[in-house]
C-alpha cells in the first residue's frame, strides 16, 4: 500500500525580512514557538491579523523562516470571511492573485498580491518518491478511509525535494471534510 501520512495546514502567513520589520520593528527576529515537520519550517510565537475588503481575522500563525516574498495562505472559507475570491496555487505561486493587508504590533503592511488557497500537495523525498512510484510535479489522487468520512482527493500535487519530509498537506476545509484527525494516512493512486 502507498500509505502517505495527511497533514492539516491551518491559514497561516510567510512573511519577507522587510515585511517582519514592518510588522513587528526594526531588526526584529521571529521567534520558534515550534519546529514542523518539514525540516528547517516553524510556527513563529509572532501573529498578526488578516484584513480583506469585509473582515478580518485575527491572531493568525505565521510560519519561518522568512521568505522571498510574503503570501497568505487560508481556507475557502477563510478567503469568503475575508470577501475574497482566492485561487487555488502552489505555495510560492502568487503571481496575479488578489492582496491583503497585513497587521502587526508595530506597523501595517499592504500586500499588492499573494493571497491563496493553497493547493493540496504531498511531499517526498527522492527516495521516497522513487519507492511510490511519482515525480515531481506529478499529479495524483489520495483515498482516505475511516469510519465516518471516507473520500477520494484528486489534483493532489507531489513535490520532490532532498530537503522534505514525506506527508500530504491539506487545508482545514479539506481536513473537516474528510474526518482528517492527527496520524491519519492516506493512499496514493495513480
Amino acid at each position: 500500500m502507498n500509505k502517505i501520512l495527511i497533514e492539516t495546514s491551518a491559514r497561516h502567513v510567510h512573511l519577507s525580512s522587510d515585511h517582519i520589520e514592518k510588522l513587528f520593528g526594526k531588526g526584529y527576529q521571529l521567534t520558534i514557538k515550534k519546529e514542523l515537520s518539514q525540516p528547517g519550517q516553524f510556527a513563529c510565537n509572532e501573529r498578526v491579523t488578516i484584513r480583506g475588503p469585509k473582515n478580518e481575522i485575527k491572531n493568525v500563525s505565521i510560519l519561518g523562516p522568512a521568505r522571498k516574498a510574503s503570501q497568505v495562505e487560508v481556507s475557502a472559507t477563510d478567503a469568503r470571511t475575508l470577501g475574497l475570491s482566492l485561487p487555488v496555487r502552489e505555495s510560492g505561486d502568487i503571481s496575479g492573485t488578489p492582496g491583503v493587508t497585513l497587521i502587526g504590533p508595530a506597523g501595517e503592511v499592504e500586500l499588492n498580491e499573494g493571497a491563496i488557497v493553497a493547493k493540496r500537495h504531498i511531499h517526498l523525498t527522492p527516495d521516497a518518491a522513487e519507492k511510490f512510484g511519482v515525480t515531481d510535479k506529478q499529479v495524483v489522487s489520495v483515498r482516505v478511509v475511516n469510519d465516518s468520512r471516507s473520500l477520494i482527493f484528486g489534483d493532489v500535487v507531489i513535490r520532490v525535494s532532498p530537503s522534505f519530509s514525506p506527508a500530504m498537506h491539506i487545508d482545514t476545509d479539506e481536513a473537516n471534510a474528510g474526518s482528517i484527525v492527527p496520524n491519519s494516512e492516506g493512499e496514493i493512486i495513480l
